[in-house]
């Protein structure tokens, strides 16, 4: 198993390792409810060094990435990112990314661990312009701190002013003593903060810097048991449960990252384009638990004679709500607001009711 520069630091915090995606990574250290409320109300940092990295340079840079992306990259200006999927060419999902426009002519995307080798192949076989990819993901580190109270933290660590730092926009300067981090203006959990991506020689570094300038905070490692918790209340997708090589961007409600704009060809683009058109049999939704009881991935959903209507992908007790919540794909008929579902719990048929996402309003906790 691979180890994050951060290991040594998780098994001095006595944090509960667990394989993913080729890594040991910490799953809790306190428990998730106490991790998931930390990040809420306050700030946490979680170690996302087991994240891929690519850098896509060149004059051909951005025409590949528009191939296979799809989201529209030539609206990105030097200093901003972009969430998007890779469209497998069968209308499915190769997997979600982000693309940084570091430079004229040089991008990084940012891949999921877990897909790291199969997006790697994917992006070299598709490389049909000849565009320079290199795998930098052996190199970089990364944390994301995160909550209300990131902003405040950083700032203590840099001469960048974080607060003109847009959403989904970063920089690269120096912070917490080390030279050249991409400091990111995005995150996975709604709570606000960034993402640090930054060379592994300089990673132990800036963490115990971090958790220094975080302490009047209360300031706590995170793992990935709450990063999970956090971008369901949020109602993010997470790769492997919610969207899959089997299930599209529009049927995932994805359709704010797939662009049909005339410059820009891509793959699946009929596929895709049609869907929007035509409609589709079913889709993702977010739905809050009215019986008592906790959805679970893989779940059946079904409607109130009994017929199964949809499938559970993700599930939880919301730490803020204390009520359970969760997503999953219903055909199209329920998947209006207020729709009454029912989950299968134990043979048990269950209330539910599909409602808006996010689950939770960031700005009550600002």
């Amino acid at each position: 198993m691979k180890k994050t520069a951060f290991y040594a630091i998780h098994n001095k915090l006595n944090a509960k390792m667990v394989p993913f995606a080729g890594y040991e990574m910490p799953i809790e250290y306190t428990g998730i409810t106490n991790e998931h409320l930390q990040v809420r109300n306050s700030v946490g940092v979680f170690d996302v060094s087991h994240m891929g990295e690519f850098w896509v340079k060149g004059p051909n840079a951005l025409q590949f990435i528009q191939k296979v992306s799809s989201n529209d990259a030539s609206t990105l200006s030097v200093g901003q990112a972009q969430y998007a999927c890779f469209p497998n060419g069968k209308g499915g999902i190769v997997d979600d990314f982000l693309v940084y426009k570091y430079q004229e002519e040089k991008y990084l995307l940012v891949v999921n661990a877990a897909n790291m080798q199969k997006d790697w192949d994917w992006c070299n076989k598709n490389n049909t312009m000849g565009a320079e990819l290199e795998n930098a993901s052996e190199t970089i580190s990364q944390l994301a701190i995160q909550g209300p109270k990131a902003i405040e933290t950083l700032q203590k660590l840099t001469d960048i002013n974080l607060s003109e730092i847009p959403y989904y926009s970063f920089t690269t300067g120096k912070i917490a003593g080390a030279d050249e981090v991409i400091i990111s203006n995005t995150g996975y959990t709604g709570a606000g903060g960034f993402e640090l991506y930054m060379y592994n020689k300089d990673a132990v570094q800036i963490w115990n810097t971090i958790f220094e300038a975080g302490a009047e905070f209360g300031i706590q490692a995170v793992g990935l048991g709450a990063r999970d918790t956090l971008r369901l209340e949020m109602g993010f997708c997470l790769y492997g449960n919610d969207i899959d090589d089997t299930t599209s961007p529009i049927e995932a409600g994805l359709g704010w990252i797939t662009k049909f704009a005339d410059n820009k060809p891509f793959i699946d683009r009929e596929i895709l384009q049609a869907q929007k058109t035509e409609g589709v049999n079913q889709r993702l939704k977010g739905f809050k638990m009215i019986d008592r009881g906790i959805p679970r991935h893989g779940y059946e959903i079904v409607d109130a004679d009994n017929n199964i209507i949809g499938k559970v992908t993700s599930g939880t007790q919301s730490p803020v709500l204390k009520t359970g919540i969760g997503m999953g794909y219903v055909k199209t008929a329920y998947a209006k607001l207020g729709s009454e579902i029912y989950i299968k719990v134990r043979n048990k048929n269950l209330k539910a009711e599909i409602v808006k996402t996010p689950f939770v309003n960031p700005a009550d906790f600002k």
